[in-house]
Parts: structure tokens; C-alpha cells; sequence
């Protein structure tokens, strides 16, 4: 069975979230500092991205701060997610078309939902 998320590149899904994140450069979610050097890759995501902030000394990743960090999940499967929940899939099917437990595909889709809304909430 081909999965959906195997149909994506991990390493545009963080180039993605760089972009989006950091439209500018790259600055510290503790200071704000924009004093940043680059601390080498993540050891089990290799596309993800470590940085240290010269201000505060502050250890830092493109997943910190973000609705993404401290899960389990590639981030390509949360990219995957949050397209199926635009086809308006139920999350039964999401579990399904990812391959995974429809418990996980719940609390992924609740989370996601949350970010929408608190990012929302910022425009306005």
C-alpha cells in the first residue's frame, strides 16, 4: 500500500517551515536575537535544523516554539495531515490514508486546529 506521506520530501516539509518562520533570518525564540549559528542536525530528523543563539546561549530547533515540536511524528506526516483535514477527510480517514491509530490522527487534528486558530487570532 503507498502511503501519502511517503509521496513527500521531509526535507522541503522543514525548508517550509523555515520559510514561513523565519522569512527574513533566522531569530531567537528566547530573545529575539538574530545572532544565530547554525549547531548541526537533529540526530533521528536529519532535515531539522539545531541552531544557538549568541545573545542568550539559548539551544533552539525550527521545531521549537511551533505546534510540531515534541511529537513523534515525522513532519511530513503532519504536513500530510493538515492536507487531508483541507479535503475535509474525517479523522478515520486520515488515520487511515497515513497508516495510523485513529487516537494519534485525534489529537493531530485537535492540535492543528488550535495552531489555525491562535495564528488566526495574531492576524487580526
Amino acid at each position: 500500500m503507498l502511503l501519502i506521506q511517503d509521496l513527500i520530501d521531509d526535507a522541503k516539509c522543514y525548508q517550509e517551515v523555515r520559510n514561513l518562520r523565519w522569512p527574513d533570518r533566522v531569530c531567537c525564540p528566547h530573545c529575539q536575537s538574530t545572532l544565530i549559528n547554525k549547531r548541526g542536525f537533529h540526530t533521528n530528523q536529519p532535515h531539522r535544523q539545531r541552531y544557538q543563539c549568541q545573545g542568550c546561549q539559548t539551544q533552539f530547533d525550527d521545531l521549537t516554539g511551533t505546534i510540531f515540536k515534541g511529537h513523534h511524528q515525522p513532519l511530513k506526516v503532519w504536513f500530510s495531515c493538515l492536507y487531508l483535514m483541507g479535503l475535509n477527510l474525517s479523522n478515520r480517514q486520515i488515520a487511515q490514508e497515513l497508516g495510523l491509530n485513529k487516537d494519534d490522527v485525534q489529537k493531530m487534528t485537535q492540535q492543528l486546529r488550535q495552531g489555525i486558530v491562535v495564528k488566526k487570532s495574531h492576524l487580526y
